[in-house]
């Protein structure tokens, strides 16, 4: 049986409040931050306990929590779900827009698409990017029934037009974990490439992630792709 270590057992220095002090946010785990910002959990569910449900809760979906899906997990009230959402709400005003992800090679990208991992039915996306390859915004396209998802041009380059994006990569994950692209995933890979040349605004990669890592479809299928500009 897993036992999850409680507040209580952790030593001071090693508390996530104490840790934050000593040696900075960016070395706590999601849930120490998450316990930061709860400060304490429940009667019968210590806060280390919430804060990994939380962080599993936000993990496992693509669209923005809102507070009564958050109230629905056990020890988060109004209180708690209010002050996580008005937490990233912050982060979104005050960081987002200055530290835009550049994407360079497949593994630049991993950081927006890391919610598709846990996803239990297959979800297509698609990332805008701008001149200078960076990040303008993630859309969700498609959600498929178990393992399989319909995509077309037009959803896919709308997204693109309104972005005023330069190009575009897509993203998809195999709920099965595997990195195996299907036929169906070729097909619709080079559908977006031949579109994309159309518009004028090339696909730059199709990415498969799985529970273990990802693929590029561009390093394993260069053909479907325009070659980078030089």
């Amino acid at each position: 049986m897993d036992h999850r270590i409680s507040l209580k057992e952790l030593s001071h220095e090693q508390r996530p409040r104490e840790r934050l002090n000593r040696e900075g946010a960016s070395a706590l785990t999601n849930e120490e931050l998450l316990a930061v910002l709860f400060g304490r959990g429940q009667s019968g569910k210590d806060v280390l306990a919430l804060a990994h449900e939380v962080a599993a809760y936000l993990s496992s979906v693509m669209d923005e929590p809102t507070l009564g899906e958050l109230c629905r997990i056990s020890g988060m009230g109004p209180g708690k779900g209010g002050q996580l959402l008005a937490a990233l709400e912050l982060s979104r005003r005050f960081l987002t827009p200055r530290r835009r992800v550049r994407v360079r090679k497949p593994q630049d990208a991993l950081p927006l698409l890391g919610t598709l991992r846990g996803r239990k039915q297959e979800c297509f996306v698609v990332v805008t990017l701008d001149g200078a390859h960076q990040a303008i915004k993630m859309h969700e396209i498609t959600v498929g029934l178990a393992n399989q998802s319909q995509v077309h041009p037009r959803e896919t380059f709308a997204c693109a037009l309104e972005d005023r994006a330069v190009s575009i990569l897509v993203a998809h994950n195999h709920p099965s974990g595997s990195l195996e692209p299907s036929t169906d995933d070729l097909s619709i890979t080079r559908r977006l490439s031949d579109s994309g040349r159309l518009l004028g605004i090339p696909l730059i990669d199709h990415l498969i992630v799985g529970a273990e890592g990802f693929s590029s479809l561009r390093e394993r299928f260069p053909d479907y792709f325009e070659p980078p500009k030089r």
